[in-house]
């Protein structure tokens, strides 16, 4: 089972940079289409602050993307707790019942011998 949970941490992990590498491309594209349609209206100037503003704002959205993964990797974690948890809990369960009916499948034997 140990190697069952390495493999789907890996799937996981490409799964969700998988997504990382999506959202920042769509950002990257949505602000190459944006400059793109100030560069058509006529020769672009932009002043240094304005730079400085662009890449500091597509700083803050790679920390939010990462903030997010960090976040849905740990839930997931999580969940895979919670569900090892249950998992355990269904297997005593299910010992729990095979015995009382073994008692109880006993108990009528012995029941069915002694009326004899």
């Amino acid at each position: 089972m140990d190697r069952d949970s390495h493999s789907e941490d890996t799937l996981s992990t490409m799964v969700l940079e998988d997504i990382k590498n999506k959202l920042i491309n769509a950002f990257k594209a949505t602000g190459e289409s944006r400059e793109d349609g100030q560069q058509c209206q006529g020769p672009r100037v932009r002043p240094l602050s304005i730079g400085r503003s662009l890449q500091a704002n597509e700083e803050l959205r790679r920390a939010q993307i990462d903030g997010a993964i960090t976040w849905l990797r740990s839930e997931l974690l999580e969940m895979r707790s919670q569900d090892l948890q249950l998992a355990q809990t269904l297997l005593g369960l299910n010992t729990e019942i095979q015995r009382l009916r073994r008692e109880s499948l006993g108990g009528v034997e012995a029941e069915g011998e002694d009326q004899q």
